[in-house]
């Protein structure tokens, strides 16, 4: 195999390799303390709780989880099982700024007086209004059981606990990571075309490295090299 072939197929598999990276969904989770004060039937009640928010991709919007990873208030008389029933609002920033709600499930068991209150894991479904860049942040949490009502605030501004580039039905945008390229239809980013000879582009960047690909690369660089050696 001559060294423009070798030379060609080499940086288009980089290329390969490069596309796979940069198409990749954008988003970014980390699990945040948040400080609840609690108004309850009793009196005031705080708790720290970390919270962890995931997402998934479902039928052009994204199912949100909201975990907590320690129990937040308590009750002064046994709450039985299916007693109390858990929802909260998780606030959205960034490009399409707004709030979801999410609830889950009753207590599948019954919770001691006095006893810190697991929270089951809460969900609710998101659907983008606009392309871009937006946050999860966990905001007000309500406890409801026994006919009574709480209400956790948290208190000590919390940052959010997730963040992801969105696409919009019908919309583009989205982008990656790095905000370059355009969008596909799945939020990720794409390559800009270039022509009908290229199958994806003429230039593309990563890690400060050029690559060439695509019949044009491979063609410049016969041509280059048959004009070194003629």
């Amino acid at each position: 195999m001559s060294y423009q072939k070798r030379t060609a197929l080499a940086l288009a598999s980089g290329l390969a390799g490069a596309v796979v990276l940069m198409v990749a969904p954008a988003a970014h989770a980390t699990v945040v303390d948040v400080n609840y004060k609690c108004k309850t039937p009793i009196g005031d009640k705080a708790a720290v709780s970390p919270i962890d928010i995931k997402s998934v991709k479902s039928d052009g919007g994204y199912k949100l989880t909201m975990s907590f990873q320690k129990g937040v208030s308590s009750s002064p008389v046994e709450l039985g099982k299916g007693a109390m029933n858990p929802s909260a609002v998780i606030k959205v920033g960034g490009a399409d700024p707004g709030q979801v709600q999410v609830s889950g499930a009753a207590n599948s068991a019954a919770i001691p007086a006095n006893s810190p209150i697991k929270i089951s894991d809460l969900s609710g479904t998101y659907t983008p209004k606009k392309s871009g860049k937006v946050d999860f942040t966990a905001g007000v949490l309500t406890i409801k059981a026994l006919g009574t009502t709480t209400t956790c605030t948290p208190s000590n501004n919390p940052g959010p606990s997730l963040s992801l580039d969105v696409t919009a039905a019908g919309g583009s945008g989205g982008g990656s990571a790095s905000g370059g390229g355009g969008s596909t239809p799945d939020g990720g980013s794409s390559l800009p075309k270039t022509g009908p000879l290229d199958s994806a582009v003429a230039l593309g960047t990563l890690g400060g490295t050029v690559l060439l690909s695509g019949a044009a690369g491979v063609l410049w660089l016969t041509r280059r090299g048959q004009r070194a050696t003629g």
